[in-house]
């Protein structure tokens, strides 16, 4: 067995209602003050109240920052670390999709009354250092699996963004309750879905870091999307489902935060940033082609995939290996979403620009099967088109 580094949140609460043992785990942290980080929607449909019930139980201080926005540009960060040093907060959770996980975890850093760090130091690989404040993550949707890694998201200009990496932006624990999920928009519930599919499924691709433990998360993971994806779709309040859902994503997340992704993400990143796409969606529009891409080096693994979905599907690691991505695009037909860029007003001749940012994103094609240049991921982007 190949040496491997396994990491992930320490305390992880599953099942819907969970949120109320939020009474029984803060008194843990012995917090003073609780910043509560989260997006103006949450506030608006009062999800956060559940939350807030629990604090008042505790008679737990508490104050709120409901500005994150979908890709969080470097600015609502700022403002949001700002704000939560000016309130002299020692805690926070995070509540939301994965935008508010991610500014809430980079929160935790910089707000920490004895961090020396900037935001931009942050920035990469391991460059984000202790001390941070306590902070726990719940999540809203099933898809991102922010909750349980160790990657924080920045929209860092106009088209780019940038990823923070770094052990101590795992989280002291997370709150897995699919209560919070019965709302889901379908289109919302469709594209968290699919994202973390793709993270269970580049996870088990993953080229450098790729070990037995990602492995038996990511099969996991995968079975379970696979299975409830249409249920939720079907009927959103289906509570069992949601909640296998939630699971599968945070499934997923364990094993691409120990296991990176590559070619799916690194093509996604420049849709969200020139036309802002939602993240899960931009995954869903590139996925098949960049599984056919790889399918000369991964059709093995890609073959395995589809053999443990459906223990029964027979033929050769070929034919095995085109039932997995014929399966994958079938999930997408299903989802409600758009497919195409000429649909979404995309302009055919920003596909260049769109293939050369795409190759900007080294830290996560490393981690692709098949090396990728940036004709091939232009022909991605053609195929995609129309």
């Amino acid at each position: 067995m190949s040496h491997f580094q396994f990491q992930t949140v320490s305390n992880i609460i599953s099942g819907p209602g969970s949120i109320q043992e939020l009474k029984n785990l803060l008194p843990v942290f012995n917090c003073r003050k609780l910043l509560l980080v989260t997006d103006p929607g949450m506030i608006q449909h009062g999800l956060h109240l559940p939350i807030l019930e629990q604090l008042e139980h505790l008679k737990l201080e508490y104050t709120i920052y409901s500005d994150v926005q979908a890709d969080p540009a470097e600015h609502i960060v700022l403002n949001a670390v700002q704000f939560a040093k000016d309130e002299k907060v020692d805690m926070v959770l995070g509540f939301g999709g994965g935008s508010s996980m991610d500014v809430a975890k980079i929160i935790a850093i910089l707000a920490h009354p004895e961090q020396s760090q900037s935001l931009t130091e942050l920035y990469g690989v391991n460059n984000a250092k202790k001390p941070r404040l306590a902070l726990i993550l719940v999540p809203t949707t099933a898809g991102t699996g922010s909750e349980v890694t160790p990657i924080s998201i920045v929209t860092t200009g106009e088209t780019t963004k940038t990823g923070i990496v770094s052990p101590v932006l795992y989280a002291d624990a997370t709150i897995l309750d699919a209560e919070f999920t019965l709302d889901l928009p379908a289109q919302i519930t469709a594209a968290t879905g699919i994202d973390a599919m793709v993270h269970a499924i580049e996870a088990y691709t993953s080229k450098i870091r790729k070990n037995f433990y990602a492995d038996m998360l990511a099969k996991q993971a995968l079975k379970l999307l696979n299975k409830n994806l249409a249920l939720v779709l079907e009927d959103g309040h289906n509570v069992e489902a949601r909640q296998n859902m939630l699971t599968g994503s945070m499934l997923a997340g364990q094993a691409f935060a120990n296991a990176p992704v590559g070619a799916v993400h690194a093509l996604a990143y420049p849709l969200g940033g020139h036309f802002h796409l939602s993240h899960g969606h931009t995954n869903a529009l590139v996925l098949t082609e960049v599984l056919k891409f790889n399918a000369p080096e991964a059709k093995t693994l890609y073959a395995e995939l589809m053999s443990w979905l459906d223990p029964f599907s027979k033929g050769s690691t070929d034919g095995l290996c085109d039932l997995f991505i014929g399966h994958m695009q079938n999930h997408l037909n299903k989802s409600g979403l758009t497919l195409k860029l000429k649909e979404l007003k995309v302009p055919e001749n920003m596909l260049n620009q769109l293939a050369e940012d795409a190759m900007l994103q080294t830290r996560l094609l490393q981690n692709n099967p098949r090396v990728m240049n940036q004709a091939d991921a232009y022909k991605i982007y053609q195929a995609i088109y129309a």
